[in-house]
C-alpha cells in the first residue's frame, strides 16, 4: 500500500503538471465513508474556479494548496491513488486501474479538469482513503499528530538515538508508529530493520548505539532511493528483502539467506534470522514468537489480496484451534462473538499515531479445547439452567 515514496511520487507529478492551473469541472463521489465530513456538491462549489498553487505531503498525507482556503487533503489508506491522465504515475498493484478502464475511473472519490484540459483523479477501490476539505491541513488531524516527516524532516543520529532509549517497545511498531516517524509503512520497516542488521522484535530502549546509527542511516538511504526512482520497485536495489517479501515461507531468500516470516506490531513482518538476532532479554522471549501461518503467502503493503493477510495476520496472533478439533459453531462458521467488521480498519496503515500496529481488527480467542461459543443456543441455556439434578431412574 502507498507509503512516503508513493505519496511523493504523486505529489511531484502535480508539482509538475498541475500548477498555476485553475479547476474548471469538478466530480466529487456520493461516499460519505471517503468524502469526509462535506457533502458532494459544497465540496464541488468550494474549490471550483480556484488555482493549484502547490502539493503538499507530510508522511503519507498529501494535500493540494489552491490560490485560497479550503484545501483538499487526501489521506490514502490501503490502496488511495492519484492519476493524472497522460501522464505516468507510480503504481502499485492494490489500487492499478487499468487504462481500458472507463475515465474517471468508476473508482474515482475526487475528480477535476483544469483550464488546459489536463484531467487529475484520486482513485480509492479499497474505500479506506479519506478525501477532506480543510482551512489549514497541517493544524488538525490526521496531519497535526503526525511525527517528523522520515524524508523532510529528519532526526538527528543524536536525537533518533535519544528518543529510542527512551521507547520500551519493540523496534518495528515503533517504526510504524506515525506519531514517532511519519511515512514509514510496512515494506520501508522491513527493509530498513533488515539493512541495519536489527531483529523485528528487539526493543527500541535496547539498541546499542552503533544499531542506532546503522538504523537511522537505512532509514535515510532507503526512503531517499524509492523517491529518488519515484517509487518504481523495479528499481529497488536487487540487495533489498523487499523482491523476496511475497514469496511463500521456505521459498523466499534474499542474496543466499532465508527470509522467515513473524508477526510483529499485528503486521506480516519479514527478516533474515541469520543476520537479525535478538540480544539480551528480548533473545530470552525469542521462543515465544510465534511463526506467520505456515503455507500462506504473505500479501504485504504493495500486494494484491489485503483481507488474506489480515486474516493470517489475527490467526496468528489468536490461540489456535488444535489439529483434530472441530472449529468452533460448525465447519466454516464464525464464533458467534464476531470480529469487528472490515470497515473498523477505517483509517488503517494511516492511522494516526499508532499508524500500522493499529489496523489489526480485534478477535475473540477460543477458550480452549471443547468450550462452546460465546452465543450459546436456547437448547443449552435451558440444560445450563437444570444443571445438579440427578437424572431420572437413577439411585444417589
Amino acid at each position: 500500500m502507498p507509503e512516503l515514496p508513493e505519496v511523493e511520487a504523486a505529489r511531484r507529478a502535480i508539482e509538475e503538471n498541475c500548477l498555476g492551473k485553475k479547476i474548471k469541472r469538478v466530480i466529487i463521489a456520493d461516499d460519505n465513508k471517503v468524502i469526509h465530513g462535506i457533502s458532494p456538491s459544497d465540496f464541488q462549489i468550494s474549490i471550483l474556479g480556484k488555482t493549484i498553487v502547490s502539493a503538499r505531503r507530510k508522511g503519507k498525507n498529501l494535500w493540494l494548496e489552491l490560490d485560497s482556503p479550503p484545501f483538499p487533503s487526501f489521506q490514502f489508506g490501503m490502496a488511495g491513488a492519484i492519476y493524472i491522465k497522460g501522464v505516468a504515475v507510480t503504481k502499485y498493484k492494490r489500487s492499478a486501474v487499468k487504462d481500458s478502464e472507463e475515465w474517471p475511473s468508476k473508482y474515482s472519490k475526487f475528480f477535476v479538469e483544469l483550464d488546459d484540459g489536463l484531467e487529475l483523479s484520486f482513485t480509492d477501490k479499497r474505500r479506506f482513503a479519506k478525501v477532506r476539505l480543510l482551512e489549514n491541513p497541517t493544524s488538525v488531524s490526521p496531519i497535526s499528530e503526525l511525527g517528523p516527516d522520515a524524508l523532510l524532516e529528519p532526526m538527528t543520529v543524536e536525537e533518533f538515538a535519544e528518543n529510542l532509549a527512551k521507547k520500551k517497545i519493540t523496534i518495528k511498531p515503533l517504526l510504524l508508529d506515525q506519531g514517532f516517524i511519519s511515512g514509514i509503512g510496512n515494506w520501508i520497516a522491513d527493509e530498513v530493520l533488515y539493512q541495519a542488521r536489527i531483529h523485528p522484535l528487539q526493543s527500541a530502549s535496547s539498541l546499542s548505539k552503533e544499531q542506532c546509527e546503522a538504523l537511522h542511516t537505512s532509514i535515510k538511504e532507503v526512503i531517499e532511493k524509492a523517491v529518488e526512482v519515484d517509487a518504481d520497485s523495479s528499481q529497488f536495489p536487487s540487495n533489498w528483502i523487499f523482491h523476496d517479501r511475497e514469496k511463500k515461507p521456505g521459498k523466499a531468500f534474499v542474496d543466499g539467506k532465508k527470509i522467515d516470516f513473524i508477526t510483529a506490531g499485528g503486521r506480516t513482518t519479514a527478516y533474515v534470522p541469520e543476520l537479525q538476532k535478538l540480544s539480551g532479554k528480548d533473545a530470552e522471549k525469542a521462543a515465544k514468537v510465534r511463526p506467520a501461518k505456515r503455507g500462506v503467502k504473505p500479501k504485504e503493503d504493495d500486494g494484491e489480496g489485503e483481507e488474506d493477510e489480515q486474516e493470517s495476520e489475527k490467526e496468528d496472533e489468536s490461540a489456535k484451534t488444535k489439529k483434530g478439533q472441530k472449529p468452533r459453531g460448525g465447519r466454516g462458521k464464525k464464533p458467534a462473538s464476531k470480529r469487528k467488521t472490515e470497515d473498523s480498519d477505517d483509517e488503517d496503515d494511516d492511522a494516526d499515531g499508532g499508524d500500522d500496529s493499529e489496523a489489526e481488527e480485534k478477535v475473540v480467542k477460543p477458550r480452549g479445547r471443547g468450550t462452546k461459543p460465546a452465543t450459546k443456543r436456547k437448547s443449552e441455556e435451558k440444560a445450563t439452567s437444570q444443571a445438579g439434578k440427578k437424572p431420572k431412574g437413577r439411585k444417589s
